[in-house]
């Protein structure tokens, strides 16, 4: 199903989803929708992207997190949270990342109990080789909006994080 059509899927069935249940409240639902078929939607383009060169995209942030850091390295829990996926998937993705030669998990050295994930010269040169080919499908995901809709699409995105942290303690 294309995007326009799982759009279309949720508009035409949240008239009879807040009739069936009146309880729900309607634009936070329809919130919460468009934003799990936004994400399905960058995850379903992102894939084929990513395939194509024989890397996941949360592998290929890991990667490009831990080049960008100064020292290379971060832990996996850190790692985690900025990429935004599970710490088990996490496990997996330095796993097959580690089997590859892209990165090396070392002892922390102030509690050897932890991990350090560390990326090799071969995940700095994989990095730096397919940057330019997720470029240009980066920037196509969002050509349908102009800069100032980014800016605004941008901030709301950084409001609702804050305001999803603000319920939970709530």
């Amino acid at each position: 199903m294309r995007g326009i059509e799982r759009l279309r899927s949720v508009e035409r069935s949240s008239g009879p989803l807040a009739k069936a249940l009146p309880e729900l409240p309607q634009d936070e639902t329809i919130l919460v929708r468009l934003l799990r078929v936004s994400g399905y939607g960058l995850s379903d383009y992102f894939s084929d992207v990513f395939k194509s060169l024989g890397i996941t995209e949360n592998m290929y942030h890991l990667l490009a997190v831990l080049s960008a850091s100064g020292a290379g390295q971060n832990s996996p829990t850190e790692l985690s949270e900025l990429i935004g996926t599970g710490r088990a998937n996490m496990t997996k993705f330095i796993a097959t990342l580690e089997k590859n030669n892209y990165v090396r998990r070392e002892s922390g050295k102030v509690d050897a109990r932890s991990n350090m994930v560390i990326i090799t010269k071969e995940g700095k040169a994989l990095v730096k080789r397919i940057t330019p080919l997720v470029s240009i499908p980066i920037e196509n995901a969002f050509s349908g909006l102009s800069k100032n809709e980014k800016a605004t699409l941008t901030k709301l995105l950084r409001k609702t994080i804050i305001s999803l942290d603000n319920a939970k303690t709530s």
